[in-house]
């Protein structure tokens, strides 16, 4: 079996790591091995992967027949399904806030992990470059993340997911908005300088799922019963359920807009970081952080997303290399039904 520290990562009779340090026992033949992981891998992609790029794929098809309002799907994914997902999770579980404060940390780390690295392997570019890297870390916790826990690890994984959502929402429009408005200041443009960023602390105001989560563990305590209250209960769970199928239908429709550029050097080396590197970095951090084995692989499966699409948004809104960011965000989309079912084998998924 191979262990870290009590954090199972492949169900084997091969391997073992006790602490810090590796032990061979009777290994088998590589062709063996190799193989029965393979297999692993190809029943992860039937099983997790496919059903997320099915639909994704209907998205697509959808919007390259009807043209459909992007702008309109994704205020109805933020400040509808988002926040009813996120009230009914959190108010019905157990997960509490000794739980909740070190995933929304853990997330943050990852990503300043990500940041640190996308400077350091970019210093020999230029600054517009180099944060256009750095927007690209920012990766997809909702619309992608959310599915694939739920599927991989089934549906009590989204009870924590949903905090590493609301850190990567928070941190996506103040530190990413940030970057990509001065982002739009390196780079010339005709308009840039009549372009004034907009408060991060507003933008982070108008997240609702700010007030979904705060209302949520406000209300737990308490004696009353929300759920007991049907007309008010049936709803807010209708609305919940339909947000998994909602986010990847929309997915697949912003990838059908999407028109990325060929695929080259900064954009590869933004695909490696996010979809090899980040998962690297989550799994040590898990353990530092202290996590249960089951939550460190929900939250190391989660760091395998492929960038965030409004990451593009904001880059195309300041002014920035949209073409770069857009051009991250479809690749590593695509790329990550290869890497993420990887990644879920190593972990023991499905």
């Amino acid at each position: 079996m191979l262990k870290l520290g009590s954090f199972h990562l492949i169900a084997s009779e091969y391997w073992e790591i006790e602490g810090v340090g590796l032990q061979w026992s009777s290994f088998p033949p590589i062709s063996g091995y190799h193989m029965a992981f393979l297999a692993s891998i190809g029943q992860i992609f039937v099983t997790i992967c496919l059903p997320l790029f099915i639909l994704m794929g209907v998205g697509w098809l959808l919007d390259r027949k009807f043209t459909l309002d992007l702008s309109t799907l994704v205020k109805l994914n933020i400040y509808v399904l988002v926040p009813c997902f996120i009230f009914v999770r959190v108010y019905s579980s157990k997960v509490v806030m000794s739980t909740a404060a070190p995933v929304f940390l853990f997330t943050l780390t990852v990503l300043a992990c990500l940041l640190m690295l996308s400077v350091l392997v970019s210093l020999r570019q230029s600054a517009a470059q180099r944060k256009t890297l750095m927007l690209a870390m920012f990766y997809n916790c909702g619309n992608y993340g959310i599915p694939l826990t739920a599927l991989a690890f089934g549906p009590q994984a989204t009870e924590i997911q949903v905090f590493a959502l609301l850190a990567m929402n928070i941190s996506t429009f103040s530190l990413g908005m940030l970057i990509a408005a001065s982002q739009g200041k390196d780079k010339p443009s005709a308009d840039a300088p009549n372009r004034q960023p907009r408060a991060p602390w507003l933008l982070i105001l108008r997240q609702p799922s700010i007030y979904a989560i705060s209302l949520a563990f406000l209300l737990k305590p308490m004696e009353l019963d929300i759920a007991s209250i049907s007309w008010l209960w049936t709803p807010l769970s209708y609305t919940a359920d339909a947000l998994i199928g909602f986010a990847l239908l929309t997915l697949g429709v912003q990838l059908s807009k999407t028109r990325p550029s060929k695929l080259r050097g900064p954009v590869s080396c933004a695909l490696l970081l996010k979809l090899a590197i980040a998962p690297l970095i989550a799994w040590p951090l898990t353990m530092l952080f202290g996590f249960e084995p089951e939550t460190a692989r929900i939250l190391i499966a989660g760091a395998a997303a492929p960038t965030a699409i409004n990451t593009a948004l904001l880059a195309h809104e300041f002014d920035g290399d949209s073409q770069f960011a857009a051009s991250a965000v479809f690749y590593s989309t695509l790329a990550s039904v290869v890497t993420v079912s990887v990644v879920l084998a190593l972990l023991g998924a499905g």
